[in-house]
């Protein structure tokens, strides 16, 4: 008979790393330690968290697939930069994982995108400068010129572009997910049965109606070009659903 994955691993074992797991991460807290800053070296931290090496060993590495600290080989443990690669990988799993949920993990990233966008209007009209609105255009120009059967490049535009659109917020967390929803939207869609991308000409148009909207400072017209930019893509969410359902 074959065993489970966890056959091998013993209760007391799992509660031990997780009590390391646990006393590296008071640690930072504790120290006020930045991303890049060390951590103490494994037998230091042995001897601060009473743990014998085997448990800090895979205490460190649970917290590294975390991106809470990051393991330098050859030179030593350090505070990760603490991004939301987990949280990609997780919603990601789970896009593509069940049948059942991938249209409504999709339909909920592009509400959670959008929430960010429309509920954030006003500053980003407000606080974009000259210089991000030309880069802006120069971002939609690449993509109407790579067009998207370019692949990498055309993708790689359109992220840049929803990446500098909060980037005036300057918040760090917003921005963050953003980009975290945004790109666990482009690798489960690919993988959809009955989906279909957008028309290649409509999106660099929306693209050019919120880059156009938010150089004339209307926030209105902003509300519009984001409106008219998700609205196809539910759509198509929707239709897709419906086509796997029949």
């Amino acid at each position: 008979m074959g065993s489970s994955p966890k056959s091998g691993t013993r209760p007391g074992r799992t509660l031990l790393r997780q009590e390391v797991v646990e006393g590296i991460k008071r640690y930072i807290l504790d120290e006020r330690l930045r991303p890049g800053d060390p951590l103490p070296t494994e037998p230091a931290l042995c001897e601060a968290l009473g743990a014998s090496r085997s448990s800090v060993r895979e205490a460190v590495k649970i917290l590294d697939a975390l991106d809470i600290v990051e393991v330098r080989h050859g030179h030593g443990t350090y505070v990760g930069r603490l991004s939301l690669s987990a949280l990609v990988e997780s919603l990601t799993f789970r896009g593509l994982l069940s049948p059942d949920d991938d249209f409504r993990v999709m339909a909920d990233l592009v509400d959670v995108r959008e929430l960010f966008e429309r509920g954030m209007a006003d500053r980003i009209v407000s606080s974009l400068s000259a210089e991000q609105l030309d880069t802006l255009d120069g971002l939609v120009v690449t993509m109407r010129e790579t067009g998207a059967g370019d692949g990498h490049g055309f993708v790689a535009a359109d992220r840049a572009f929803h990446a500098l659109l909060v980037a005036p917020l300057r918040n760090d967390l917003i921005g963050q997910l953003s980009m975290a929803f945004w790109d666990v939207y482009t690798i489960v869609a690919p993988h959809l049965r009955g989906f279909t991308h957008a028309d290649e000409a409509a999106t660099v148009a929306a693209h050019q109606n919120i880059v156009d909207a938010a150089r004339a400072g209307d926030t209105t017209a902003f509300l519009k070009a984001l409106e008219e930019h998700y609205a196809p893509v539910r759509l198509r969410i929707a239709e897709a659903r419906a086509r796997s359902r029949g």
